[in-house]
């Protein structure tokens, strides 16, 4: 049996993984073994923090840190039939080699329902994804299925859009299948994944973008619509090149364009590249720069799927959710059904990020744990530091504490603690994370990227940013607080879209859960995790130290003074706490308060 090497070609190529895949076809080619081994390139698979990943099928066998140096190894052990022992995974738990990726917990514990076909088809060949029954779904639709029955079929899944806002996707359809505007209607895939840390939207559309075509051309055909749009950020240049070659592959081959499978049912996909704005991933924004005007938001007096894009009927979904769609029809609005919880069902893709061991690309079922993601899948906190939050959906999303990691990942369960699913960010944060100025950080970012269309969102947020850095410089009032949540219940009940009606989420989750962090600062002029460094003071033991001078020539402006061999003093004056002194004393004189 020939055997398939697959070499990770999406996140891994940040780590080199473009280099091992030429590396091994080259290898390949120079020995002659072409009929006995396949090299080829595939989508994400999902363990980023092992990059670059090679996998070998069928046997799955799972290779991780691969460098080029690995290359004639790997071809020597795939001609004999043996295994690279010492690129195989090792498990932390007792150190032992598994061989295979279905053996490490970070997979076994995951459901691939969605990211199944990433990270095993190359992207980039239609053929690949014709083998893994690419297309069947949409066949299906148009010889077997009328319009009302894929809505209702949908319906009856559960899908709820992984946008953020978790709405209901069949009802969305419904309204856009029974729109009162009938000469023309659109499909809009919300590509525009603009929060810091995601990365699962890029995933599927650099691993597998047939999934999402095939989810979009149903839902055109679904609604009467013959022509969709791919809103994809710039940034993402390999999603969009893939896209791009996926359209044309799927044009050439007639399940895009006219006449598709020999039916009257006609659609079009044209991708419209995004300049970054992360205001555009909003419906009504997106609308306008897909019509080329500026990208911001306006005032919904009707739904997207009465009047949308260019006044016409609309239906917007993300990626994620597209990508459901042809599993759905696959396997049944039942079995769908059967994953998750009684109000959100399937299985749900997060990127996660931070301080975590195992960063990287999950996909687990809905009403999963916080703690089943952070530790069963994600290995737990770093350096045995202990966990002290994680913020989920986003910039706007909320900071969950570890009172909370008990509580099942669903839209509801969420919601009631302050925080939202949004796209699928997890970010882990440990004890060495000052939560005031992971507050600032979020709403820097949020209003940097306002729009300023309304006043509440412009000027708001601006005040809440102002008064949040004043308190991580040491600069706090008391009122402060009172002025914090003031603001933010103002800005969230009268800003005119989503980025400005949750942008103060964060500070209000880490008022209600880390007030006390909020209240050292203002009152004690201290930051309990020492990240703050306008409230840091640095000073020398003078038990510990040697006199040895390493930190006195590593201080920026001199601030330390001090004999050899003699006991060194820190001028907090002239102390910028830029952290040198400590990174290079060997011998722990140098203290940090």
């Amino acid at each position: 049996m020939k055997k398939i090497v697959c070499v990770c070609a999406g996140g891994c190529t940040s780590s080199g993984s473009q280099r091992v895949l030429e590396k091994l076809v080259s290898e390949v080619q120079q020995r002659g073994l072409e009929e006995q081994i396949l090299v080829k390139p595939v989508g994400c698979h999902g363990f980023c923090e092992q990059g670059p990943v090679v996998s070998v099928e069928p046997a799955k066998i799972f290779y991780t840190r691969v460098t080029e140096g690995d290359v004639s190894e790997i071809v020597d052990s795939l001609s004999r039939g043996q295994v690279v022992e010492r690129l195989l995974y090792v498990n932390p738990q007792d150190n032992q080699r598994l061989t295979t990726y279905d053996q490490i917990p970070f997979y076994a514990r995951q459901q691939k329902v969605v990211l199944a076909k990433c990270g095993h088809i190359n992207p980039e060949k239609i053929e690949d994804y014709l083998s893994q029954a690419g297309y069947q779904s949409l066949m299906k639709v148009l010889q077997q299925m009328v319009p009302r029955q894929v809505v209702d079929e949908v319906k009856k899944s559960g899908l709820r859009g992984r946008g953020g806002a978790g709405f209901p996707t069949g009802r969305k359809w419904d309204a856009a299948l029974h729109a009162k505007i009938t000469d023309k209607r659109y499909v809009i895939c919300n590509a525009d994944e603009g929060d810091p840390g995601a990365f699962m939207d890029r995933s599927l559309l650099e691993g597998n973008p047939h999934q999402v075509l095939e989810g979009m051309a149903i839902c055109g055909y679904a609604t009467g619509s013959d022509e969709g749009y791919i809103y994809v950020r710039a940034e993402y240049p390999m999603a969009i090149r893939r896209l791009k070659l996926a359209i044309e592959q799927a044009e050439e081959a007639g399940y895009l364009g006219n006449n598709i499978f020999g039916s009257n049912f006609n659609f079009h996909i044209k991708i419209k590249a995004g300049a970054g704005a992360f205001v555009c991933g909003e419906g009504t924004a997106l609308m306008a720069s897909v019509e080329g005007n500026r990208g911001m938001p306006r005032f919904k007096a009707d739904r997207s799927t009465e009047k949308g894009l260019w006044q016409k009927p609309t239906v917007i979904n993300n990626v994620e959710t597209f990508a459901n769609v042809p599993i759905i029809i696959e396997k049944g609005a039942q079995w769908y059904a059967s994953i998750g919880t009684e109000k959100s069902k399937g299985t749900k893709i997060f990127s996660l990020t931070g301080k975590v061991v195992n960063t990287g690309l999950v996909e687990v079922p809905m009403g999963t744990t916080l703690r089943q993601i952070i530790f069963d899948i994600g290995g737990g906190i770093p350096n045995q530091r202990a966990f002290k939050a994680v913020q989920s959906g986003g910039p706007s999303g909320g900071c969950i504490p570890a009172e909370h990691l008990d509580l099942p990942v669903d839209y509801d369960s969420l919601g009631q603690v302050g925080s939202m699913m949004g796209s699928g960010g997890l970010v882990v944060l440990d004890d060495t994370t000052c939560m005031v100025d992971v507050a600032r950080f979020f709403l820097n970012f949020t209003q940097k990227e306002s729009c300023g269309k309304c006043t509440p969102c412009r000027e708001g947020t601006l005040r809440m940013l102002e008064i949040l850095t004043r308190i991580c410089e040491g600069q706090g009032q008391p009122r402060d607080l009172e002025d914090l949540e003031r603001l933010a219940k103002i800005i969230c009940s009268t800003s005119l879209c989503g980025l400005g009606q949750s942008a103060p989420y964060p500070v209000l989750s880490t008022l209600r859960y880390f007030r006390h962090e909020y209240e050292a600062h203002i009152y004690d002029k201290r930051c309990p995790a020492g990240a703050c460094s306008k409230l840091l003071v640095y000073s020398i033991d003078a038990n510990k130290c040697i006199g040895c001078g390493s930190c006195a020539r590593a201080c920026p402006t001199g601030a330390i003074s001090g004999g050899k061999k003699q006991t060194h003093v820190i001028d907090e004056k002239r102390c910028v706490k830029c952290g040198n002194c400590l990174q290079k004393c060997k011998f722990g004189a140098v203290l940090k308060c």
